[in-house]
């Protein structure tokens, strides 16, 4: 059975310090009235760390806790300490609740941010670093997996896990008990290629999946003009679910075919200071997922 959650990114919760951030209680009333089941729990440090209090606000809104998200520099040897802490602390956080789901993000670094959307262009490691930057993915993946979690890794734009033949060379890399794939259907897209033509390729690896949508004609613009990540995202380069250039009908059928059986995420990435009303854009992805039968 496919089960569809939300998470804080949604309502623009990108690092647990931003002082823009709604509270996360605010996050789990509008995520629960939007019809959602499951939450992640966005950056750490964002959601209490107390068990008993997260628990509480997750049993009042009748949220499961599917997973959460390591989003640091696993590009930059000098900030190991930061990612090995941020990733304990993740992990004591999902086994509190019972999460399943690890998700591993290389951040956005300087040297890629200006080709986010251009694999052509885009400045490759050399072995030695490449060689560093996997054996970061495989110690946080066996820590993952120690904590009795699934970990999947996710690729996202302007980091040096961005562009598909990127992903397949770590997957091929890394053994399949270690690592899995949490697929983004918008980075994939943002990255210049084609979602569900991958998910075809690897659907037996795919553990979770997070939807989002892209816009084509923000896209067009942010990578002809070099935007940056975060100022294509407060262009509302993530748009609705349904409006956007991914087949979420095809992405459907992929699922349906090989017996899918979990969570699919909303992340609709959006500038906590922005025009939009997370709460309505929940509730309307929501809405269009129910009308393609998710």
């Amino acid at each position: 059975m496919i089960e569809i959650g939300n998470a804080p990114c949604s309502w623009g919760v990108e690092f647990a310090d931003d002082p823009r951030n709604p509270t996360w209680q605010r996050v789990l009333a509008d995520c629960a009235a939007a019809g959602y089941r499951g939450i992640e729990l966005g950056p750490i440090g964002f959601m209490p760390e107390d068990p008993a209090v997260l628990g509480d606000g997750l049993a009042q809104h009748g949220l499961t806790l599917i997973g959460g998200v390591v989003f640091r520099p696993f590009h930059d040897p000098n900030a190991w300490d930061e990612l090995q802490d941020a990733a304990q602390r993740t992990c004591r956080a999902l086994v509190s609740h019972g999460a399943k789901h690890l998700v591993l993000i290389d951040s956005i670094s300087a040297r890629r941010a200006p080709t986010a959307g251009r694999a052509a262009e885009a400045e490759q490691m050399g072995t030695a670093e490449w060689a560093a930057f996997v054996q970061r993915f495989r110690e946080i993946a066996k820590m993952g997996t120690d904590h009795g979690l699934t970990v999947g890794v996710h690729a996202h734009a302007a980091g040096f896990m961005d562009f598909e033949p990127e992903l397949e060379r770590l997957l091929g890399e890394v053994d399949e008990d270690l690592l899995k794939i949490c697929f983004d259907t918008g980075h994939h897209s943002y990255a210049g290629f084609d979602p569900v033509a991958f998910m075809r390729r690897h659907i037996g690896r795919i553990s979770y999946m997070h939807f989002k949508d892209i816009d084509p004609t923000v896209k067009a613009r942010a990578i002809a003009n070099r935007t940056g990540f975060y100022d294509a995202t407060g262009e509302g380069i993530f748009c609705n679910l349904g409006k956007g250039d991914v087949d979420f009908a095809g992405v459907r059928q992929v699922l349906l075919e090989a017996g899918f059986n979990g969570w699919c995420t909303v992340e609709q990435d959006c500038d906590p200071a922005g025009p939009t009303k997370p709460a309505d854009d929940a509730r309307a992805n929501r809405d269009y997922l129910s009308t393609i039968e998710f």
